[in-house]
């Protein structure tokens, strides 16, 4: 258990601030996202579209517990913060609805929105996998590197619906 007392003990305890801020702008990115995620789904007019963001809200819904369980591992009670990185690329998402029409065209932007959404959380979680691993912190770091696993999944399968339908309709 990590928390202020023992974070000198730790290796790499000097990153414990630093993972727990980025925990807590991971969970409030995530928190943030569920409304994203509604939102897209609502403008998708492809079927596997919808159901790959639908899919991907269930998930998320469990990443925010699993999130919960990452911090309860360090000794912590979890925490959000408003992540102003989710805030903006959900609010290009918002552009995008307003700027096409429904439709392939439209279905296409909102893949590129959600690849660049899946980018910054591949990243965030890269990095969170990378500090715990540093501290020493396994079971989170195990937990961490799933929904690192995860993000890179749904990546490549907005990649493939992009590729194989949507792209080449629109």
């Amino acid at each position: 258990m990590a928390n202020q007392k023992n974070q000198s003990e730790m290796p790499n305890g000097h990153l414990h601030e630093l993972f727990v801020d980025e925990l807590r702008d991971v969970l409030g990115a995530e928190k943030q996202l569920l409304k994203g995620l509604k939102k897209l789904s609502q403008h998708a007019t492809n079927e596997t579209l919808k159901m790959a963001f639908d899919e991907h809200y269930a998930q998320t819904e469990q990443q925010i517990e699993r999130l919960k369980e990452v911090f309860s591992t360090i000794g912590m009670t979890a925490r959000a913060k408003k992540c102003k990185a989710m805030e903006g690329l959900l609010g290009e998402a918002d552009e995008i609805i307003e700027s096409f029409e429904p439709g392939q065209v439209l279905d296409a932007a909102l893949i590129s929105a959600a690849q660049k959404v899946e980018h910054y959380e591949i990243a965030s979680y890269g990095c969170l996998v990378t500090y715990a691993s540093l501290m020493e912190h396994t079971e989170a770091q195990d937990l961490l590197q799933a929904t690192l696993d995860e993000e890179k999944e749904t990546d490549i399968k907005l990649t493939d619906i992009a590729m194989t339908e949507v792209n080449v309709a629109a």
